[in-house]
């Protein structure tokens, strides 16, 4: 069963359909979500929810629609989901936020993982989505619901904060800066 027609029958299908998808996004969903958690046991419980969502309102998915614009939709509201819950836990518990921070898997770097950490998950889709997935604006715009030509600009400013944080953070470019 090809992309195509896995788009076609994930409405109506079964076991089978979610099998499939599980397949074909299950991975991509992983880097995805991982991505905005900066933690890889968290992406892995948000891509599980993910599917489960997706399987439970299967019957809400519009033939003719993109799946993988859909799950990724559902992906990233279940992170955000994750992260609102996790910021109101800490304060909660009245853990200074520095300590609620995700700890380094060794999947990214630190300095990249500190660089990501200052933009907003929203920021951390948006370039995850464009650089590692090549996904293009029009499935950006199904997945983020805004118009491409702000998904273009949101881009373009979260990709000059990120360089500048890792400019800020990254040794090498402190060092190369301070032979200038």
């Amino acid at each position: 069963m090809g992309n195509d027609q896995i788009d076609q029958h994930f409405a109506a299908g079964g076991e089978t359909e979610l099998h499939r998808a599980i397949e074909l996004y299950g991975q991509p969903l992983l880097r995805y979500c991982h991505n905005i958690l900066c933690d890889y046991a968290e992406a892995q419980d948000a891509v599980q929810v993910t599917f489960i969502k997706a399987y439970n309102k299967r019957n809400t998915f519009k033939n003719g629609t993109s799946l993988r614009a859909w799950l990724y939709r559902i992906a990233y509201t279940t992170c955000i989901d994750i992260l609102r819950k996790k910021k109101i836990l800490s304060i909660i518990s009245l853990m200074p936020s520095s300590l609620a921070a995700p700890a380094n898997d060794n999947l990214i770097g630190d300095d990249l993982r500190d660089a990501l950490l200052t933009l907003s998950p929203t920021e951390r889709a948006l370039v995850f989505s464009r650089v590692i997935d090549e996904t293009s604006y029009a499935d950006l715009e199904a997945i983020y619901q805004v118009p491409a030509t702000t998904l273009r600009k949101r881009y373009e400013r979260a990709k000059a904060k990120l360089a500048k944080s890792l400019k800020e953070t990254n040794s090498y470019y402190v060092r190369l800066e301070e032979s200038k």
